[in-house]
C-alpha cells in the first residue's frame, strides 16, 4: 500500500524535486500551490502526511494548518512545517499550532525524507 503525501508550496523547483523523490520512494503525491488549493484536495483525498510551506499566497501555512486541525477526517494526518522562516517564534507557533515536524529551508531533501519515514512508521 502506496503512502499519499500532500506537498503544498509556491515555488515550482522545491514542488518538482520533492514530487520526483517521494514518488521514487513508493509514495502517491498530491501537489497544491498554495493554501486553498491544498484545503481543496483535502476535500477529496486523505492523505497520510502533507508538506506545508508557509508563506504562500492567498492562505498561508499556519491558517491552512488550523483549517486542516478543525477537520476529524484528517485527525491521522502528520503535518510537516517546510518553511524559510527561521525565527523561534515562527516555529514555535508552527509546532504550536498542531505541526507533528517543523524544517528550515533550505533543506536537505534525504533528511525530509527520513522525517516523513519517522512519522509515518510511529
Amino acid at each position: 500500500m502506496s503512502k499519499k503525501i500532500l506537498i503544498v508550496d509556491d515555488e515550482p523547483n522545491i514542488v518538482m524535486s520533492l514530487e520526483y523523490t517521494f514518488k521514487k520512494n513508493n509514495f502517491e503525491v498530491f501537489i497544491a500551490r498554495d493554501g486553498q488549493e491544498a484545503l481543496d484536495i483535502l476535500k477529496v483525498q486523505l492523505p497520510d502526511i502533507i508538506i506545508l510551506d508557509i508563506m504562500m499566497p492567498l492562505v498561508d501555512g499556519y491558517a491552512t494548518l488550523e483549517q486542516i486541525k478543525k477537520d476529524e477526517r484528517l485527525q491521522h494526518c502528520k503535518v510537516v512545517f517546510l518553511s524559510a522562516k527561521n525565527k523561534e517564534s515562527d516555529i514555535e507557533k508552527g509546532l504550536s499550532l498542531g505541526a507533528d515536524a517543523y524544517m528550515l529551508k533550505p533543506f536537505s531533501v534525504k533528511k525530509l525524507v527520513e522525517q516523513v519515514n519517522d512519522l509515518l512508521s510511529n
